[in-house]
């Protein structure tokens, strides 16, 4: 507190109190945990797409649907397309559990066809389902380094090579 108070003797500045928003995310603070989600925005994306009063999924996307570069469905709006894409990106801040569906449709944002286009919009009927959903950081508990890695082996059709691919947490973060 202290330090609070020689900042503000030396720089011009006023005190905000807790923080509720920043850039799309909303916080929200307790005495044990901050957290962080998206709903609002979550709910814009969905208003803007079309897809307001959708039925939701329970996965973001569908067993076993394969998709590659050159399928038999028609060409889909590009400029639509890539405001998905980008939208659902930008949505990962809070919900990592999007995060391979997401970056599963950003691979063909060049030419997609209506078929990326119907699982890039079942990915945002997922959204509609969790709209709750964020990241929680618990006060006082141990940061922990947690690993994951994963493989498709050769699931892309286009080249059949695997994606693999791995990432490290170093935190107290718990996605609910």
């Amino acid at each position: 507190m202290e330090f609070k108070t020689e900042m503000m003797r030396q720089y011009e500045m006023t005190d905000l109190g807790l923080l509720h928003h920043f850039l799309g995310l909303c916080a929200i603070q307790t005495d044990t945990c901050i957290f962080f989600h998206q709903k609002k925005y979550a709910k814009t994306l969905l208003d803007k797409f079309d897809l307001k009063d959708c039925k939701s999924v329970a996965t973001p996307l569908a067993i076993n649907e394969k998709l590659s570069k050159t399928d038999r469905s028609e060409q889909a709006d590009e400029s639509l397309y890539r405001q998905i894409v980008g939208s659902l990106l930008y949505l990962t801040a809070t919900r990592p559990n999007i995060m391979f569906a997401a970056s599963l449709v950003a691979r063909f944002m060049h030419g997609p066809t209506r078929k990326h286009m119907r699982t890039a919009k079942r990915v945002l009927r997922y959204i509609q389902g969790t709209l709750d959903y964020g990241i929680s950081y618990k006060k006082g508990k141990e940061a922990m380094l947690i690993g994951y890695c994963d493989s498709d082996w050769s699931e892309s059709e286009d080249d059949m090579k695997s994606t693999s691919a791995y990432a490290f947490t170093l935190g107290s973060g718990v996605f609910s």
